[in-house]
């Protein structure tokens, strides 16, 4: 069914993609804890003139893209969907850049570092991935496309691309990162680069208010494993919690695809944002808050 592109004028900021996601949620409400207006997009990316109309009737001074497809329960599902994921996923999001550097309007594109995995050249422990360094990882479709449309995004000058990485909330969100390995069976015990959200997602409307664009790894420096975030969650949040480990080979032969485990190098953001705080120390502070509100609901 087509969407109809008469959009009702309504100035604001910020428009957001992605309302009804996770991420897009949580940006929304920290912008109206900022005092910004914002305005709640509702045409679908891959609708090229709906988002048009939306954009001139908005006129927003910037656009934040939290949109697309990851798959439920997990990115398993794109495997079996790859024409859903390739007409949001690359062409929605070429499009949003398009329509948006013709308007001149910066916009921040929320991304992924899962798009690469540890080899030679960046072993564990290493100081990882810049954001230079070609995409090596192409064990999942989903994957496969946020690479080849980064390589894109890069041609336009307007759009800032945020690559995250395992996000992670102060509270048991489904999507976050540690509420889905609480719940597995068994874990990897792999370091990865990770994105704190309380952290980092101001971080992002200041950049995009600051001017910045092209690529920039996302998560708070350093990495960390599935054993120690959850060792700390144990630790701090719910003594009773108790995991198991198996290998990354063993868990690749139970997904429809396989998984992305990097550490990325995050020089090119902390060199401007200094002050962002090392993964262990982070994750520490996310457990602290979590504990902390649970028992003022208690």
């Amino acid at each position: 069914m087509a969407e109809n592109v008469q959009a009702e004028t309504t100035q604001a900021d910020y428009m957001v993609f992605g309302k009804t996601g996770w991420i897009g949620g949580k940006l929304i409400e920290l912008l109206k804890e900022q005092g910004k207006s914002v305005h709640a997009a509702e045409s679908r990316l891959e609708n090229r003139e709906a988002v048009a109309a939306e954009l001139d009737a908005v006129q927003p001074k910037y656009v934040l893209n939290a949109a697309g497809l990851t798959g439920r329960p997990n990115v398993d599902w794109c495997e079996s969907h790859k024409h859903d994921v390739l007409r949001v996923n690359v062409a929605g999001t070429l499009l949003l850049a398009d329509l948006t550097r013709e308007r001149s309007i910066p916009c921040a594109m929320f991304a992924t570092g899962c798009i690469y995995y540890y080899d030679d050249a960046h072993p564990i422990g290493s100081s990882g991935f810049t954001e230079d360094d070609e995409p090596n990882f192409d064990g999942s479709f989903y994957s496969e496309t946020k690479a080849v449309v980064e390589k894109y995004l890069r041609l336009y000058e307007n759009v800032l691309v945020l690559r995250l990485r395992m996000p992670i909330s102060d509270d048991l969100h489904p999507r976050s990162f540690v509420t889905k390995i609480s719940k597995y069976e068994k874990v990897v015990n792999v370091p990865n680069s990770m994105t704190i959200l309380h952290d980092l997602l101001p971080v992002s409307i200041d950049m995009i208010e600051k001017g910045l664009a092209g690529v920039f790894n996302f998560t708070n420096p350093g990495a960390i494993s599935h054993n120690e975030v959850l060792d700390l969650y144990a630790e701090i949040v719910d003594p009773t919690f108790t995991y198991k480990n198996f290998t990354v080979d063993e868990c690749n032969s139970i997904l429809a695809c396989k998984r992305s485990n990097n550490t990325l190098d995050t020089s090119k953001l902390t060199a401007i944002y200094p002050d962002i705080p090392e993964v262990h120390d982070a994750m520490r502070a996310v457990f602290t808050r979590m504990k902390a509100a649970m028992d003022a609901e208690a």
